[in-house]
């Protein structure tokens, strides 16, 4: 077996848990919630917010340790004293810091602007020390190649998420009422994540208690401080790296809150709308997500290799190849996903081809960002997600009254936002990449295929699609042959060069 089908396995595995969990939190959440709260869409304004602000909070909890263990840990014979010393470390961090949010609950809810909820702030505090706490196994998992362990475990996680929104949202006020508080609103949401990560710790608790064989018969695994030294100072740069990534990836919400018009409830429900139609975009994420599992830990284990460079560059051509097809796929038959926000979200579908470009580019970064954390050069890391995030901030500030003033949804201006950092990232990551690391990417040619997908969709959306009615057969087979017809040109122009990346290099 190549080793690039051995990625495509462990993607297809992390994907398991990462695309089904999407697919389902997508296919049956989003919709669900979309339509419990339709007639109050500031109830999934604050499940917006709040978990964005819960997205910058991880970045604090683990301060990127899993990514030190990857570094530190990617030898047999050092991963248990690595994983010895981070988990110690991210324990006793995390103690202090749930103890912090739960003492600070008050203010910190008053200042989000729910003072009568700060039972969220408390709630959330233990959901982040669970996942914190659960960061380093998981990255255990991954360094192991266990994906399918990794994929169940979360995929217990979703279920049990899952059930537990079903139960409160569903069964209780229609079955049980006498039980079912209807003030508590999205916070039964919070309450389901909250025991989802409490089964997912309990999963996971035995595996810390890790140690290889050898080190078991010969003495016993201790911290080491030496090695946590050196981990901080690997890590740091990517914790910058990490804030700025956050910034990238959920500042909008929080300024929108700031930049759009209206009471405090028509700006609630102007968030809730971007966040319901962020999650369409979602299908390129997954894909992105589970490719990064995989592919981070896979990277450090073939760094060595003399096949390293010309691998990561075939990894990244076909990953281009695969996101272009989805963004066509997801773009052409709109008529179909628009079902699955309830129809007073849907105003906010024209974020969605715009936000699939900006995980496709995201996905790019995370393969040409490679080099830095592979020649121990954290600090580019750090220096491109700092220009990123001030890309997002500046273009997040001057495009959401922009996209007001032209008659637009503010929100519009925060995908373009979004679109533009990322492209920039990916942009700074190759050319100071090809300094520092040269890897042969072939840019030219996966940005060709970029290029190609959304001139198709344009013509689509602009020249075809005023012709055909909505949700007929015709408009299925037009879509249908359009992504077809695309298959055909990758086969007739790269047909050739994929079947030799597939055989190439074997794992042995």
């Amino acid at each position: 077996m190549s080793l690039l089908k051995k990625l495509a396995g462990e993607t297809a595995l992390y994907g398991l848990s990462s695309i089904l969990g999407r697919l389902l939190t997508f296919v049956f959440l989003t919709p669900f919630l979309t339509q419990i709260f339709n007639d109050d869409r500031a109830q999934m304004g604050i499940q917006t917010d709040v978990y964005a602000w819960a997205a910058f909070l991880m970045i604090v909890f683990t301060y990127r340790m899993e990514t030190a263990f990857f570094r530190f840990g990617s030898k047999k014979e050092d991963r248990a004293r690595a994983y010895k010393t981070a988990t110690s470390m991210v324990v006793g961090t995390t103690s202090l810091f749930v103890l912090v949010l739960i003492a600070f609950s008050g203010p910190i809810s008053e200042q989000l602007g729910y003072p009568e909820h700060s039972n969220y702030i408390i709630w959330f505090a233990f959901i982040l020390g669970f996942d914190a706490l659960v960061a380093i196994p998981f990255a255990m998992l991954r360094l192991e190649g266990k994906a399918l362990k990794f994929a169940l475990v979360k995929l217990t996680n979703l279920f049990v998420h899952l059930g537990f929104v079903f139960t409160f949202l569903y069964i209780l006020p229609n079955y049980y009422p006498q039980y079912f508080d209807p003030t508590m609103g999205i916070g039964y949401v919070f309450i389901a994540n909250l025991l989802a990560s409490g089964v997912t710790f309990l999963l996971l608790l035995p595996t810390y208690w890790y140690k290889t064989a050898k080190e078991a018969a010969e003495k016993p695994v201790v911290f080491d401080k030496v090695l946590l030294r050196k981990m901080l100072l690997y890590s740091m740069p990517l914790v910058l790296a990490g804030f700025a990534g956050i910034i990238n990836e959920v500042l909008d919400r929080i300024l929108l809150k700031a930049y759009l018009i209206g009471d405090s409830k028509e700006v609630l429900g102007q968030l809730g709308v971007y966040g319901a139609c962020y999650k369409i975009a979602i299908f390129m994420n997954l894909f992105t997500q589970a490719f990064n599992y995989a592919a981070e830990p896979f990277f450090f284990r073939n760094a060595d290799k003399a096949y390293s460079k010309p691998l990561y560059a075939n990894i990244a051509f076909l990953f281009t190849l695969i996101g272009t097809i989805g963004f066509l796929g997801i773009m052409l038959f709109m008529d179909i996903v628009q079902f699955f926000v309830a129809s007073n979200y849907r105003e906010g579908l024209i974020i969605v081809p715009i936000l699939l470009l900006a995980n496709l580019c995201l996905g790019l970064y995370y393969n040409l960002a490679i080099w830095f954390k592979l020649s121990d050069q954290t600090k580019y890391g750090g220096f491109i997600a700092v220009i990123g995030a001030t890309i997002t901030i500046i273009g997040n500030i001057v495009l959401i009254p922009f996209m007001i003033q032209l008659g637009y949804p503010g929100y519009l201006g925060s995908a373009w936002a979004t679109l533009l950092c990322y492209a920039v990232m990916v942009l700074i990551a190759y050319f100071l990449g090809q300094k520092h690391y040269p890897i042969p990417y072939p840019m030219v040619r996966m940005f060709s295929y970029i290029a190609t997908v959304v001139v198709i969709y344009l013509v689509y959306a602009w020249g075809i699609q005023p012709y055909l009615m909505p949700n007929t057969l015709l408009s299925y087979l037009v879509s249908s042959l359009l992504v077809l017809g695309y298959l055909v040109v990758i086969f007739i122009v790269d047909g050739k060069r994929i079947k030799v990346m597939l055989k190439q290099v074997p794992s042995k």
